[in-house]
């Protein structure tokens, strides 16, 4: 398999004199059969090679002892480089570039690979401290997984602030170290986002109280802002943008293919992010010309008339850009490893092309064109509950925001009296 893309013999024979070959011979199968591509494989093998000569120069005699010497390499490759690094975000995609077809490599030939266990790093926040604490959450508070994803994100920049302020021990807390972060992460989250992280900060000052890990309950301290409900508008863009942007799709590769079939799914049915990400070959009727959503955020599936344009986009992919698998799923990453696309490459997907066409809207992604699917409706005069329906809200309440965007009719209030209206 190395002769395949190595061409000097030479170069063959200093890979299978490394101690970790067999290993790499087997990733390099791996590689090729996700199709990457053989610039990608050049590039990555002599990295691999490299880390396996300084894994074994730091101790390493045997390959499952290699992961805990990810991290000191990577070091050492960035502390080598010629140009160095002065800016922290590209010292970390650098990092993350040097360390990704490393441990790809140990998922293809470790079995049962962790990247936390084997690195030995904590694999949750505060897990020295309170190692129960996330099977609480799921075990006796039964929290969803989505949820207790968010809990790990805000607790893991709460460990990083207490770090950065010199505390390492629970122990050592005081209400002002707790007040600190709050009101430093509330010039970075909306009002909505920052009560999340209050309910889960007292969440887990409870916890630690209950455990008496702390001697008294600090989740009094904490008082979550005020968020009102309809206090914002949708983030929607006028109908000619929504043309403007989908224009802007070069339909000529695989990836502008999709990508269009994406949009219009998003901009034609206001579809979640989610949703598009998981539609299925299954879930397209073409004989009875229906779409079929099956799994919706309200646990309804929901049957939409297919439109012609969107058909025809989906075949244009599905003929010429989707790779050929037997797994059903509609969407796949335009690049190896070929696999199913998730929803944030969906929303990824359409924050580019509407910074593409230089929409200026607050957080640019799937759900811009969702809204701008739900004003679009309001445009052409549907009611509030035929759109809630449209949508798949499961509340008229969901719906309420859309009011606010009834741009002309809220001009003919703020210019008379408001009689005619009412």
């Amino acid at each position: 398999m190395l002769e395949r893309f190595f061409v000097l013999p030479t170069t063959v024979d200093r890979i299978r004199a490394s101690w970790i070959a067999d290993q790499i011979e087997q990733y390099v199968e791996w590689l090729a059969e996700h199709e990457y591509r053989p610039r990608s494989i050049l590039r990555r093998v002599p990295l691999i090679v490299r880390f396996g000569e300084f894994a074994r120069s730091h101790g390493a005699s045997h390959f499952e002892e290699l992961p805990s010497h990810v991290d000191a390499f990577a070091k050492d490759q960035i502390r080598k480089r010629l140009r160095p690094c002065s800016k922290q975000l590209a010292r970390r995609r650098l990092h993350a570039d040097i360390t990704h077809p490393i441990q790809q490599l140990f998922r293809v030939a470790l079995p049962d690979y962790s990247r936390d266990v084997h690195a030995g790093t904590v694999s949750q926040p505060f897990g020295s401290q309170a190692p129960q604490f996330f099977d609480y959450l799921q075990e006796q508070r039964g929290l969803k997984k989505a949820t207790m994803r968010l809990y790990r994100d805000h607790l893991t920049t709460y460990e990083q602030y207490l770090r950065q302020a010199g505390i390492k021990d629970l122990t050592h807390l005081s209400t002002d170290a707790i007040e600190g972060f709050i009101t430093w992460r509330s010039t970075q989250l909306s009002p909505t986002s920052l009560r999340g992280l209050c309910s889960a900060l007292r969440l887990f000052f409870r916890y630690l109280y209950r455990e008496q890990i702390l001697d008294r309950d600090l989740s009094s301290a904490i008082e979550a802002p005020r968020a009102y409900r309809l206090s914002t508008i949708p983030r929607s863009i006028e109908w000619g943008k929504v043309r403007e942007m989908l224009d802007s799709v070069d339909r000529r590769s695989a990836l502008g293919k999709r990508d269009y079939a994406m949009l219009l799914l998003l901009v034609t049915y206001g579809l979640r992010a989610r949703e598009v990400a998981s539609l299925r070959l299954d879930d397209i009727d073409w004989r009875s010309e229906r779409l079929q959503i099956p799994e919706r955020k309200a646990d309804h599936a929901a049957t939409f008339p297919l439109s012609p344009i969107v058909g025809e986009a989906l075949l244009d992919y599905l003929k010429s850009g989707r790779p050929r698998t037997t797994r059903r799923e509609v969407f796949f990453r335009a690049r190896a490893p070929r696999r199913p696309i998730s929803h944030r490459v969906v929303s990824l997907r359409a924050s580019y092309y509407l910074r593409k066409i230089g929409v200026e809207v607050h957080r640019p992604g799937s759900h811009t064109l969702r809204h701008s699917c739900a004003q679009h409706l309001l445009d052409a005069d549907f009611s509030l509950k035929v759109i809630g329906d449209y949508l798949g809200h499961r509340s008229a309440s969901s719906t309420e925001i859309y009011a606010k965007v009834a741009i002309e009719a809220l001009r003919e209030v703020a210019l008379g009296d408001g009689e005619e209206i009412l």
